[in-house]
C-alpha cells in the first residue's frame, strides 16, 4: 500500500524528477480535509508511475510562496520540475487522474 510523499523545503526536489502531484493543503482546511481520502487512493492508483505529494502550507509557507499559492488546496501538476498545470479547490477523483494520465 503506498503512502503519498510529504514534501518539505529539504526534499521538494524529490518531486521534480519525472510527474508529480504536489497537493499544498493545511489541517484546518475542511476542503483539504475532503480530498485527503482522494490523495491516499490516487497515491496507491499512480505507484509506480507518478509521484503523489503533500504539501502542509502552514509548516511550509516559503513553498507555498514560491508556487504563488493563495488559497488551499492547491493542486500542481509537475513534469520533470515544470509546472504543467494547476487546479485550485476539491475536486473530484476522475479530474486529478485525467490529469495526472495526461502527463503521463
Amino acid at each position: 500500500m503506498s503512502k503519498y510523499i510529504e514534501l518539505t523545503s529539504a526534499n521538494f526536489a524529490d518531486a521534480k524528477s519525472g510527474v508529480s502531484l504536489v497537493d499544498f493543503w493545511a489541517p484546518w482546511c475542511g476542503p483539504c480535509r475532503m480530498l485527503a481520502p482522494v490523495i491516499n487512493e490516487l497515491a496507491q492508483e499512480f505507484e509506480g508511475k507518478a509521484k503523489i505529494c503533500k504539501v502542509n502550507t502552514d509548516e511550509e509557507q516559503d513553498l507555498a510562496v514560491e508556487y504563488g499559492v493563495r488559497s488551499i488546496p492547491t493542486m500542481i501538476f509537475l513534469k520533470d520540475g515544470e509546472v504543467k498545470d494547476t487546479l485550485v479547490g476539491a475536486q473530484s477523483k476522475q479530474v486529478i487522474a485525467d490529469k495526472l494520465n495526461s502527463l503521463l
